[in-house]
C-alpha cells in the first residue's frame, strides 16, 4: 500500500506479517493492488465462490469512492462489494440476469440502480416500488435512484453494468 503510514507498517512487520512494496506503481489503487493479489493467489479462482468485502470503502473522500468504484469495474467478473456504515455497492454485470436476495433485518429498504461506464439502452426491474420496464438510464438523466426494496427477492436485467447499492440498518 503506497499511502501506508510508517507506524502501521512497522507494527504490522512486527507482527510477522508478510510485506509487498508496491509502492512504485502509482497507476493503480492500494484496493485494486489488494484484488489483483488475492486473485493471484486463488489456486482454483474458476471453481470458488469468491466474494471480498471492503469494509471502509464508503463515505470518505469522493475520489477515493469512485476509485474503489474504478475496482469493481476493473474486475467485473470478480464479486466485491463494498461496504459502509450505512450502505454497501456492488457491481451488476450486464452479463448476467441477476436475482438480488435481500435481507431486511440488515438491509433496505432504500435502493438505488445507477448505469456505471455508459448508458443504459434497457433496464428491467422486479421487486422495487419503481420497476423499470425496458427503461433507459443514464447520468443527466432517468437513474433509479430514491427506490426502495418490496420484499426479499429483486430480479435486474440490463444491457449494460449498473452499481448496485443498499442501504444499511443500525441497531
Amino acid at each position: 500500500m503506497d499511502s501506508i503510514r510508517t507506524e502501521v507498517l512497522d507494527f504490522y512487520a512486527k507482527q510477522g506479517t508478510k510485506i509487498f512494496d508496491e509502492s512504485e506503481d502509482e497507476d493503480t489503487t492500494d484496493l485494486h493492488k489488494c484484488v489483483a493479489y488475492i486473485l493471484q493467489s486463488m489456486p482454483n479462482l474458476e471453481e470458488s465462490n469468491l466474494c471480498i468485502l471492503v469494509a471502509g470503502a464508503l463515505g470518505g473522500r469522493f475520489d477515493h469512492e469512485i476509485g474503489n468504484i474504478n475496482v469493481l469495474c476493473r474486475f467485473s467478473t470478480t464479486r466485491i462489494i463494498l461496504l459502509s456504515d450505512d450502505c454497501l455497492v456492488h457491481l451488476l454485470p450486464r452479463t448476467h440476469h441477476h436475482e438480488i436476495h435481500v435481507d431486511s433485518s440488515v438491509e433496505g429498504p432504500h435502493c438505488g440502480l445507477i448505469p456505471i461506464g455508459m448508458p443504459s439502452g434497457s433496464t428491467t426491474t422486479n421487486g422495487l416500488q419503481w420497476d423499470l420496464t425496458d427503461t433507459k438510464t443514464k447520468f443527466g438523466g432517468l437513474i433509479s435512484s430514491s427506490n426502495k426494496v418490496k420484499g426479499e427477492k429483486v430480479r435486474v436485467l440490463s444491457d449494460t453494468d449498473l452499481l448496485w447499492t443498499i442501504s444499511l440498518k443500525k441497531e
